[in-house]
């Protein structure tokens, strides 16, 4: 059975990593895929013709999530070529960190508006066409980080909170209507990124979480797939932290 036939799905930040692991899951289960990257046009175009292979309709857009204008461009593109806007998966997301005495003005904007802002122009601009269908799922992307804080990433923490309190409002708000609002706080997820680290410290990690295993896109990409799906018909205004019990 194919969770996701017939709907279509809006993916930010998923040429790579947990964003990428969405996007390939949501294929295989029949989503049409539309999503964006920020500048890596070799790996957009690859995974636009890995997906496109499922036997789905995926087009990759060259798009700035912490733009409002490309965001409501973008949600005018997606509807007029795909027909419908059923899920949005808020992905996009960038670290600068440092310690708070360290850290600049810009670098704390920068975070803010990549992490945070985002969520908010891609909402509003799928908002109108879910309303009139009168259905519709956002999952969004937070991190354990915005549930515990973290040393180093106040800006990154204070983006990821702010998430979980924006998606909480959302849901209150359009619950009427059937769209459902909700959030994904992964753990420590292994990824191109984490595979740069030194492995003592990334061992250090994987013994500190209950699981004794750092999770993976896919891990995170099937908690995704639940929330887009009919399956949590009845779920909304959650925080499903997937983290392998580290926050337990």
């Amino acid at each position: 059975m194919n969770l996701l036939q017939g709907k279509t799905a809006i993916i930010t930040g998923a040429t790579r990593g947990i964003g990428k692991g969405i996007a390939e899951v949501f294929a295989q289960q029949g989503a049409n895929v539309a999503f964006t990257y920020s500048s890596s046009v070799e790996a957009a175009k690859t995974l636009e013709t890995e997906l496109n292979s499922l036997g789905i309709k995926a087009k990759g857009y060259q798009s700035n999530a912490a733009s409002y204008e490309q965001a409501q461009e973008l949600a005018a593109d997606v509807l007029e070529t795909f027909g419908s806007i059923d899920v949005l998966v808020n992905n996009a997301g960038i670290t600068k960190d440092n310690l708070l005495m360290r850290m600049s003005e810009e670098d704390f904007d920068k975070v803010i508006e990549v992490n945070l802002k985002s969520v908010f122009n891609m909402t509003k601009a799928v908002q109108r066409t879910m309303l009139k269908q009168r259905k519709g799922s956002i999952v969004n992307m937070s991190s354990v980080v915005g549930v515990k804080g973290n040393a180093g990433q106040a800006n990154y923490a204070a983006s990821k909170s702010g998430i979980i309190g924006f998606s909480k409002s959302v849901a209150l708000e359009l619950g009427s209507r059937n769209i459902r609002s909700n959030v994904v706080a992964p753990g420590f997820i292994e990824t191109e990124m984490t595979g740069k680290l030194d492995e003592k410290v990334v061992e250090g990690w994987r013994n500190a979480i209950p699981l004794k295993r750092g999770g993976t896109p896919e891990d995170i990409a099937n908690t995704c797939l639940f929330l887009a799906s009919d399956l949590s018909a009845y779920i909304t205004g959650q925080v499903l932290n997937v983290d392998g019990g580290m926050l337990t």
